[in-house]
């Protein structure tokens, strides 16, 4: 992987803060909105920096969250009125866009 830049770091955090209660996103829609070639970086980012960030707001393009989060990210989402069927998140009814 290329190195990131503090910037790129920055935008990835502040694009995910801006998420609302109530919404989602996806790995995919930060890293077009952040101009990255891909969302492996908001992930590998995410992964290492978004402790205090609503990080329970990014899920995978298929509406599913990372499996060894799914627990606590479904139940951090269905307190916020994001409701979930068979774990799924209806990207359709709940997607934040930027």
């Amino acid at each position: 992987m290329a190195a990131i830049t503090d910037e790129q770091v920055e935008t990835v955090r502040a694009l995910v803060a801006s998420v609302p209660s109530g919404a989602v996103t996806t790995y995919g829609d930060i890293a077009d909105a952040a101009g990255l070639p891909s969302p492996r970086i908001v992930a590998w980012i995410m992964r290492t920096d978004s402790s205090d960030l609503p990080w329970h707001r990014v899920i995978r393009a298929s509406g599913r969250p990372a499996p060894h989060l799914a627990t606590r990210q479904l139940e951090r989402l269905r307190a916020e009125g994001v409701l979930a069927r068979d774990g799924r998140i209806a990207l359709a009814e709940y997607r934040h866009t930027f």
